[in-house]
């Protein structure tokens, strides 16, 4: 592997709290942490269209419990084209390792028609990566995820605490609609916090933190809207056609 590929693994840590803890930590976080710049008026929207091949792996290797798991999605932010980003998280353990390669909107648009031809010659190595998967692996556009986050950073570290409010799952596949009917995750009171942190968490962050009582949430966003969706609509599509084999 080439040096300036190699993966710089973070530590993540997420707890499921109530919206009453999230006023306590934020209040806290903002005697030593700063507002992310690129959150305005405190936060901003996130949807993923998150991808699982024929197997569902992403979903099963996570309940399975594996040691070594990837999901693939495409992200946006505030619901707009101006930045369209594919990306790789790999989890190791407690450790999170993420890849991003930039797409226009043509591209998207691609890749949603199921034209995945120009990946492979793309100058990124996550699109051509990308590319094999779909090919192979029957890799295709499976569930919407949204939620509002509000961020904290702190250099010291690489240092970055997340509120992740009203996470939602969408029924429908088109990233750029606004419009799309969802299906609330946690109750309206429920918050996900996330830690991360690349050399270490600094002894005042981890004052801050819910007590060793709190909730520590395993399972994934992607896994909590593939599971509610289960119940909605035609996702175990595949599941089924491999029922009647």
């Amino acid at each position: 592997m080439r040096k300036d590929r190699e993966p710089h693994f973070r530590h993540e840590w997420k707890y499921l709290i109530s919206d009453m803890e999230m006023d306590q930590i934020r209040r806290r976080l903002g005697l030593v942490l700063s507002r992310d710049a690129h959150a305005l008026n405190g936060e901003y929207s996130i949807r993923s269209l998150y991808f699982d091949d024929y197997w569902d792996s992403s979903y099963s290797d996570k309940v399975m419990g594996y040691f070594v798991r990837k999901k693939y999605r495409i992200r946006i932010y505030n619901y707009s084209d101006r930045k369209i980003s594919l990306e790789r998280k790999i989890k190791v353990d407690s450790y999170i390792y993420k890849e991003s390669a930039p797409l226009t909107r043509e591209e998207y648009d691609q890749i949603m028609a199921g034209e995945y031809g120009f990946l492979e010659h793309s100058p990124h190595s996550l699109c051509r990566e990308f590319y094999v998967e779909c090919m192979c692996h029957v890799m295709r556009p499976r569930i919407i995820v949204d939620y509002e986050r509000e961020p904290f950073i702190m250099e010291e570290g690489t240092v970055r605490i997340t509120f992740d409010k009203r996470v939602r799952a969408a029924i429908g596949l088109d990233l750029f609609d606004e419009g799309l009917p969802v299906l609330d995750v946690f109750p309206p009171e429920n918050v996900v916090l996330e830690v991360k942190y690349t050399e270490f968490l600094p002894e005042l962050v981890r004052k801050v933190l819910p007590p060793a009582a709190s909730e520590f949430m395993a399972i994934s966003k992607y896994g909590l809207c593939y599971e509610k969706l289960q119940y909605h609509w035609d996702e175990t599509y595949w599941c089924e056609e491999r029922k009647s084999e």
